[in-house]
């Protein structure tokens, strides 16, 4: 495993390289993508990601060497400077198939948590009652991430919306500036994995699917405008390399 990025780097299979996602499946394993332990944080050491599919139903899957979701960022005090902890799935899956622009970048599936702010406006994930106080509880994205060298060089960001553009969005798009849905599938935290239940209505496009796993955190902007939301530290990375080398149900 590579466990040094600064930041969340975007290589020749993110690019869109066929080439090198072709070779780099090799590395998958009958299980997803494995991993030898060894990053600094054990929450965050990745050993293994995978992707499988029942039905309709995705099951997004990734196991720690420690506990997974027991570290949780300390608060900024509000949105300008928040910090984010993620556990991400960076896929080759196109953006339009839960509702953005088709090409529109990486799309890729997170599970985050970041108590300075709520985007998750249609679910009380924490019981409280109220709709707008949940960025504390771990929850899930979809987010379509692409380089900014604004963030670092080359490093990633979730893609920012300009100001008056429209561009397709999916349903549950929270309203931020982002190319960014909070569908409100809820992430199982059990034992040393943490996992989602995806449904949709196209599941072949998750079958033909390549994939990596990541753990990282993100930071908004202490200036809240574009680059929003930009990648600041990458704790792990499954292939090392982020050549998606994970093949669905494989």
């Amino acid at each position: 495993m590579m466990t040094a990025f600064p930041t969340l780097r975007h290589g020749p299979a993110l690019a869109g390289a066929g080439a090198a996602l072709a070779c780099a499946a090799t590395m998958a394993g009958a299980h997803g993508i494995t991993a030898e332990p060894g990053a600094e944080r054990a929450e965050f050491d990745i050993v293994s990601a995978a992707i499988t599919t029942e039905g309709r139903i995705a099951t997004f899957t990734m196991g720690t060497a420690g506990t997974p979701g027991a570290a949780r960022p300390d608060p900024a005090g509000g949105l300008a400077g928040a910090p984010v902890f993620s556990y991400v799935w960076p896929t080759d899956i196109d953006p339009s198939a839960v509702g953005f622009a088709p090409g529109a970048g990486i799309l890729a599936f997170a599970v985050t948590i970041h108590p300075d702010f709520d985007d998750t406006p249609l679910f009380d994930e924490n019981g409280s009652g109220a709709l707008d106080d949940d960025g504390g509880a771990w929850h899930s994205h979809w987010v379509v991430l692409g380089p900014d060298d604004a963030c670092g060089p080359g490093a990633l960001k979730v893609i920012d919306i300009p100001e008056g553009e429209t561009p397709p969005v999916p349903p549950t798009w929270p309203g931020l500036p982002l190319l960014l849905d909070s569908p409100g599938w809820s992430p199982v935290f059990a034992g040393t994995a943490v996992s989602v239940r995806v449904p949709f209505a196209d599941i072949g496009v998750v079958e033909g699917a390549r994939f990596d796993g990541v753990t990282a955190a993100l930071r908004v902007n202490a200036n809240i405008h574009a680059p929003l939301l930009c990648v600041t530290d990458v704790f792990d990375v499954a292939s090392g390399d982020l050549s998606l080398p994970g093949r669905v149900n494989e």
